[in-house]
């Protein structure tokens, strides 16, 4: 199941000129993505999305695949350390610490 983070991702990768056949580097996709979102905002993304699945469902699905893919293998499972951290302070008798700045 995608995280939120990735949906966004893969959409605005979906919604990009990238293109499967260049084999981008990691690099360039997240560029790619930056790019995207900023000239066409979360809402933006998904709404070429779900255009092109309306108009070509045959090829969208294929590109969401490979954008989905991309964004997993560019941005590793991110915020674990965190999502550890927030689990240790749901167990009873956990001490919350701070980090000083």
């Amino acid at each position: 199941m995608a995280t939120t983070f990735e949906a966004v991702r893969a959409e605005a990768l979906f919604a990009s000129d990238l293109q499967g056949s260049q084999t981008p580097a990691r690099g360039e996709i997240r560029m790619a993505i930056a790019a995207t979102l900023r000239r066409m905002g979360v809402q933006g993304c998904a709404a070429r999305v779900a255009s092109e699945f309306g108009d070509h469902p045959e090829t969208a699905v294929a590109r969401m695949a490979w954008a989905l893919a991309q964004v997993r293998a560019t941005y590793p499972a991110e915020g674990s350390k965190t999502l550890r951290a927030i689990g240790t302070l749901r167990r009873p008798g956990a001490v919350i610490r701070t980090v000083a700045a």
